[in-house]
């Protein structure tokens, strides 16, 4: 397996579902466990590049606001929500994430309501796990997926809850997911 077939999987199952994370999961786990251990671990290295490279500050801080906080799981879960959009999103998000701004979910977007939508899909994280366990019988270890540490968050980190440097650094995102100033200032 390749990346266009890891991207290929991805967006069918995200058409077959609707992009539903937990329905996107159990399509893309039935998908995988029809094919080979071998194309399980590659699934499996192909998504541990992609969360690495995917791991940096300006991605993390537009999950912050998109997401009103994120820790370091939920950055995770967002990375998987992001994930299962698709390659174009991916990629558009990595090179930009202000381009966040653009997803119909996220314009959709209202920090203010009482109900959060949080932008996160922790299902989609363990999809080599399942598949893997259900083709083997076995458990999916940390020595069967030869999975490493990540690495230091990629490039230089600032105050996520500085309403000002977030506003500069993201505007389209800001004028969607931005928070009244003086609660950036109450703590």
């Amino acid at each position: 397996m390749n990346r266009e077939q890891f991207w290929a999987l991805i967006e069918t199952a995200k058409i077959a579902t609707g992009g539903d994370c937990r329905a996107q999961t159990a399509q893309l786990v039935a998908v995988l466990r029809q094919r080979s251990v071998h194309e399980v671990l590659a699934w499996d290295r192909i998504h541990g590049e992609l969360m690495a490279e995917s791991y940096g500050w300006d991605l993390w801080g537009a999950a912050y606001l998109i997401n009103g906080g994120c820790s370091d799981d939920g950055f995770d879960y967002f990375r998987g929500w992001l994930l299962g959009q698709g390659h174009a999103i991916w990629e558009a998000a990595l090179a930009d994430p202000d381009t966040l701004a653009d997803h119909p979910e996220v314009r959709a977007h209202r920090p203010d309501q009482e109900f959060r939508v949080y932008f996160e899909c922790e299902d989609i994280l363990g999809v080599a796990y399942h598949a893997y366990e259900a083709l083997t019988g076995q458990e999916f270890t940390v020595e069967v997926s030869g999975m490493r540490p990540w690495p230091p968050p990629l490039g230089q980190d600032w105050d996520f809850d500085d309403a000002a440097e977030m506003r500069r650094r993201y505007p389209r995102l800001w004028a969607i997911c931005g928070w009244e100033e003086a609660s950036s200032t109450s703590s």
